[in-house]
């Protein structure tokens, strides 16, 4: 899958990367490696998954040695058996080491996210329901991440606390306390007058007697929140119902989304209850990095 990569975005946290990683030099091979000795050498995947980040990587060569040339043999977005050649870099044998640890940090966590959304996005591929990320990100790494989902198959919830509207039960309680009037119809409404019309509204809800209020309210989303399967179907059937509905004369589409203790084990029974959307923290929080290995074949040039 073709993903747009925007290189201002990572700018910072690659430099940062280069810093704590390479400080003043790579004392270890200043000391042992000829000066203009050159070297290629290959990535390697070292077991089946899904590459992403190899624009990460080749703007992580370019800020170390601008002369390092790399050549990759896929895309982002492809599937690579274990042993195969992911792509080669040549250049001077210094700075290939310096860049190596760099490099694979970027390339195997990234992929190791693409990995884990892909899991989940062929577990359901038969059903309409996409795979989504949160916020639940390493600091820092948010737009990397979430690139890393798309690259998977996967789909991008909001960016951060400022491009979409979520009321969650915390909201709720809160204004509650604050003796606020916690009504849906009345959140939404103040929600509406304050923001861009392209902003999308969602709500988290937990029981199905709330559902009513909701759509009537205008929300975009709904959201069910750890809920079993069974329970969510029905909700999903209320939606539907609603939407058909000739009362309901919105011409809205409300989506519908699931979250919560959902698994590769039993996401296919949350597809199955007819979700459009499912958002999973632990492809970003918990994948495992794919493991990539950067072997060298080291050449003097005279």
């Amino acid at each position: 899958m073709k993903t747009e990569f925007d290189f201002e975005k990572i700018k910072e946290i690659v430099q940062l990367a280069i810093k704590e990683d390479i400080g003043d030099g790579d004392i270890t091979s200043k000391i042992f490696i000829p000066d203009g000795s050159k070297s290629e050498g290959v990535l390697v995947a070292k077991e089946t998954g899904i590459v992403a980040g190899l624009p990460v990587a080749g703007y992580v060569l370019s800020q170390i040695d601008k002369e390092l040339l790399l050549s990759v043999n896929i895309a982002d977005g492809s599937r690579v058996e274990k042993g195969e050649v992911i792509a080669r870099v040549k250049g001077l044998t210094l700075s290939l080491l310096s860049a190596e640890r760099v490099m694979l940090n970027f390339l195997q966590k990234l992929s190791g996210i693409a990995t884990a959304t892909n899991k989940f996005a062929e577990k359901i591929k038969e059903y309409k329901t996409q795979i989504l990320d949160t916020r639940k990100t390493t600091p820092g790494w948010r737009y990397l991440e979430k690139y890393a989902v798309k690259t998977g198959g996967g789909a991008n919830h909001r960016m951060g606390l400022y491009d979409q509207i979520l009321i969650k039960d915390n909201h709720l309680k809160i204004m509650e306390s604050e003796k606020e009037n916690g009504d849906i119809g009345h959140l939404v409404k103040k929600a509406r007058e304050q923001i861009a019309d392209e902003v999308l509204i969602e709500v988290e809800v937990e029981d199905l007697c709330q559902i009513k209020d909701m759509m009537d309210a205008g929300v975009d989303i709904i959201l069910f929140d750890n809920m079993v399967p069974s329970k969510i179907n029905e909700a999903v059937e209320m939606v539907r119902e609603w939407g058909n509905s000739c009362d309901a004369g919105t011409g809205r589409a409300i989506l519908t989304e699931a979250s919560g203790n959902i698994t590769i084990e039993n996401v296919e029974e949350y597809a199955k209850a007819g979700v459009d959307r499912i958002s999973i923290g632990m492809i970003t929080h918990s994948a495992r990095a794919l493991d990539i290995s950067f072997d060298i074949s080291y050449k003097v040039m005279l």
